[in-house]
C-alpha cells in the first residue's frame, strides 16, 4: 500500500499550526517505521493569490492520487470582497465534493486536565466522548438552486436548496451505526421533521438502517431540542449522526464543551476510508503570525490520519497519549490557559509533543 500524504496548510493560522503537526508525523514515521512520504500544495486564499483560484488544479490531482490529506485551515478577510465563487471556502466545498468526502467525523472529547477550561461546570462535562458524524457532500450547502434573484418588486431574494436523496442519507447511517458499534451502541439521529420534509425522510431512512443493527439504540431529535441537549446534559449522547448544515452547528457548539475548539480534529472520509484530516477551528486571521495558535487540533489531525486512513492505531494512540503528557505538565496555549498553568506558544506546544513521543 502507498503511503503518501498531501499537506495543505492553507491561510492564517494554519502555516504555523501545520508546522508543528508536520513536526509530529515526521516524528511517528521515523518512530514506528511507517513509510509516509507527503509533499506540499495550495488550497484557499494563498491558492486564489498564486493561481487565482482557491482550488488549483495542480491541488486537486495530486490530492487524488494520494491516500490521505492534512489540512490547516482557508479563509480570511483579505478574500471576503472578491467573487463569492472563487472565494477560499468554495475551494474547501470543491475538495469535498470532487473527492466524495461524505463523512465527517468530529470528536469531541474532554481532556480531563481542561475540565476547568470548559464553559460548562465541571460535574456537567467530565468524562464527555461524543462523536458527530456529519453529512458532508450534500445537503444545503450543495443544493441547487441556489442564489439571489430580483423579485418582480425589486426586492432582492436570497434562495438555498436543502435536498437529500435516500442513498446519501443511508450511506452516512451506516458509517454511524458501524462506529457506534465499537463505542457505547447508541446513535442520536438529529433533525426537523416536524416542518422539513427533507429531514422527513432523513429519519425515515435512518430508522430503516437502524434495524440493521439490532445491538444499536437508536434514538431521534430535532436539532433545537439536540442543541439545549448538548449543554443541559451532554454526556448522553455517544454517536450523533445529522446532515450538513446542522452537523456544522452542533459540532462547533459541541467543540466549546471541551474548553477551546483548538482542541479538536476531524476526518473527512469516502466510502473507501480515505479521508482529509483537518482541525475544527478556522483560519483565526486574527492572531495568525503570533504564534500563539493551538497546534493540538492539526496534531490530533494526524492521530485521526493514522488510525482511519492507514489503520495505524498503536502510532495514532501514541500521538493522543503525547498530548495527555503535555496536558499533564500543565502546558497551554492561550486559548486553554487558566490560572496555575503555563502558557506557552505555537512552537514550544508542538515541540512539548514531539519529545512526550
Amino acid at each position: 500500500m502507498s503511503k503518501h500524504i498531501v499537506i495543505l496548510a492553507g491561510d492564517g493560522i494554519g502555516p504555523e499550526i501545520m508546522a508543528e503537526a508536520e513536526k509530529v508525523l515526521s516524528a511517528v514515521n521515523d518512530k514506528f517505521g511507517l513509510g509516509f512520504t507527503w509533499e506540499h500544495q495550495l488550497l484557499g486564499g494563498c491558492a486564489i493569490d498564486a493561481h487565482g483560484v482557491p482550488l488549483p488544479d495542480v491541488t486537486l490531482d495530486a490530492a487524488k492520487k494520494a491516500d490521505a490529506i492534512l489540512l490547516g485551515a482557508v479563509g480570511g478577510p483579505k478574500w471576503d470582497t472578491i467573487e463569492r465563487s472563487i472565494r477560499p471556502e468554495r475551494g474547501l466545498l470543491k475538495i469535498r465534493s470532487e473527492l466524495s468526502l461524505f463523512a465527517n467525523l468530529r470528536p469531541a472529547i474532554l481532556y480531563p486536565q481542561l475540565a476547568s477550561a470548559s464553559s460548562l461546570k465541571p460535574e456537567i462535562v467530565s468524562g464527555l466522548d461524543i462523536l458527530i458524524v456529519r453529512e458532508l457532500t450534500g445537503g444545503i450547502y450543495f443544493g441547487q438552486p441556489r442564489g439571489v434573484r430580483i423579485l418582480e418588486n425589486g426586492e432582492r431574494q436570497g434562495f438555498n436548496t436543502d435536498v437529500y436523496s435516500e442513498s446519501e442519507i443511508r450511506r452516512i447511517a451506516h458509517v454511524a451505526f458501524q462506529l457506534a458499534m465499537q463505542r457505547n451502541k447508541k446513535v442520536l439521529s438529529v433533525d426537523k421533521a416536524n416542518v422539513l420534509e427533507v429531514t422527513e425522510l432523513w429519519k425515515e431512512v435512518a430508522t430503516e438502517v437502524g434495524r440493521e443493527y439490532p445491538e444499536v439504540q437508536l434514538s431521534h431529535m430535532y436539532v433545537d431540542n439536540a442543541a439545549m441537549q448538548l449543554v443541559r446534559a451532554p454526556k448522553q449522547f455517544d454517536v450523533i449522526f445529522t446532515g450538513n448544515l446542522f452537523g456544522d452547528i452542533l459540532s462547533d457548539e459541541a467543540a466549546m464543551l471541551t474548553g477551546s475548539i483548538g482542541m479538536l480534529p476531524s476526518a473527512s472520509l469516502d466510502e473507501r476510508k480515505k479521508g482529509m484530516y483537518e482541525p475544527c477551528h478556522g483560519s483565526a486571521p486574527d492572531i495568525a503570525g503570533k504564534g500563539v495558535a493551538n497546534p493540538l487540533a492539526t496534531i490530533l489531525s494526524v492521530a485521526m490520519m493514522l488510525r482511519y486512513t492507514f489503520n495505524q492505531e498503536v502510532a495514532a494512540k501514541c500521538i493522543e497519549d503525547a498530548v495527555g503528557k503535555v496536558l499533564d505538565q500543565n502546558l497551554r496555549t492561550p486559548d486553554i490557559y487558566t490560572e496555575g498553568t503555563v502558557k506557552v506558544g505555537t512552537k514550544d506546544m508542538g515541540a512539548a509533543v514531539v519529545a512526550a513521543l
